[in-house]
């Protein structure tokens, strides 16, 4: 038993409280989430992890997800067997039950010592950042309550936008839907060089980025209903690349948004759109377009549903309602499966967790702030 107490491991579990204390100030003191971690020791930490990750050519997030559960329950069970195993008094005097309790206990210790240090680097690596400074400090945009005729205006003209940007994009499948140029390594760099032009206007963003990682296993996350997932734990852009073509570029942006320490889903987004717009990427530009349209559109349907097809039918090509048919097509596989709700559920308890109390709602209120920057261009 004392040696249970005793041994150096015990040290990690001081990673729970340490954890627990460092989300609290953040909570309580927003100077020092965004100086002392967001824009101290997070960068550092971030691009340090990255880089060591950034080299390897698939996810390492992917490979503990599936190997990991493996591994873990492989040590579990050998040291329930080596504990089963024990038939006789140790040479030092402990009795079998003592021995069979210290292995029982080792296992415990070691599983609770795995779960402090992924708590811990999830502290510092994510959590802190969901109490930092809104991006709105950097952005200088004023969200307030708006009506019907700035929505219609402005899906407007990002339905203009994406129809001049669609013309300019030759590459197509037989029934006419948009198809990527070139490969997802290529769209990745151009990601990339996009927030580097993003950071002339910004420099908060700036700093390296590594490529976003395709998911092998993109169709599975299709169940889901995910499009891309960041881990702070390997400090990778996981991108599901099973998902329509126009819409990965995007998404690799948005993954990257959380990468800079920006971890509110409304901000990835509109950042997102930001880094897409200022690429010299015609597919980037239409791909970041797209995604600013769509929720657009989706909040202007929400109000005026009649509205929203006459601009639809008015001011759509044919090349982006091709485009968007097809991703409904796709998503129409996935939608109201038991696993695509349970996926939901927990993203939706996730996100309520740090503060984001809408959920997965969250997402679209990135039209809040689409419309403040139509409203300060209007001015």
């Amino acid at each position: 038993m004392k040696q249970l107490l005793y041994r150096k491991r015990n040290l990690i579990l001081f990673l729970i409280p340490l954890g627990i204390f460092f989300t609290e100030w953040a909570k309580r003191d927003m100077e020092a989430a965004e100086h002392v971690f967001a824009r101290g020791l997070y960068p550092v930490y971030a691009q340090l992890v990255a880089a060591l990750t950034g080299w390897l050519p698939f996810s390492l997030a992917e490979l503990i997800v599936a190997v990991g559960p493996v591994v873990i329950a492989a040590l579990l069970i050998r040291q329930v067997v080596r504990t089963v195993r024990v038939k006789k008094p140790a040479e030092d005097g402990r009795s079998v039950g003592e021995q069979r309790f210290v292995l029982l206990m080792t296992a415990v210790q070691n599983l609770l010592c795995l779960v402090a240090v992924i708590f811990f680097v999830y502290v510092i690596g994510c959590g802190v950042n969901y109490h930092r400074y809104s991006a709105n400090e950097y952005l200088g945009l004023k969200v307030q309550e708006s009506g019907v005729d700035e929505l219609k205006g402005l899906l407007i003209e990002l339905a203009q936008e994406a129809v001049k940007l669609r013309e300019d994009l030759a590459t197509e499948d037989e029934r006419g839907v948009y198809m990527l140029p070139m490969s997802i390594r290529e769209l990745g760099k151009e990601a990339k060089y996009a927030y580097e032009a993003l950071a002339e206007e910004y420099p908060i963003f700036g700093g390296k980025y590594p490529a976003p990682k395709p998911v092998t296993a993109s169709r599975l996350m299709s169940h889901t209903e995910i499009t891309g997932v960041f881990t702070c734990w390997t400090m990778e852009a996981n991108v599901n690349v099973d998902i329509s073509p126009y819409s990965i570029g995007s998404t690799m942006c948005h993954e990257l948004a959380h990468l800079r320490g920006f971890m509110r889903e409304d901000e990835a987004n509109y950042i997102s759109i930001l880094a897409c717009r200022a690429s010299e990427s015609p597919d980037l530009r239409y791909s970041g377009t797209m995604l600013a349209l769509i929720y657009v559109g989706n909040a202007l349907y929400g109000k005026n549903a009649d509205l929203y097809f006459e601009i639809y039918r008015q001011y759509y090509s044919a090349g982006m309602m091709r485009d968007l048919s097809a991703n409904n097509e796709y998503w129409d596989q996935f939608e109201d499966t038991k696993v695509a709700e349970v996926a939901n559920k927990v993203n939706d308890t996730y996100l309520k967790a740090n503060e984001q109390d809408d959920g997965v709602q969250s997402y679209g209120r990135v039209v809040d702030l689409l419309l403040a920057e139509y409203r300060r261009r209007k001015e």
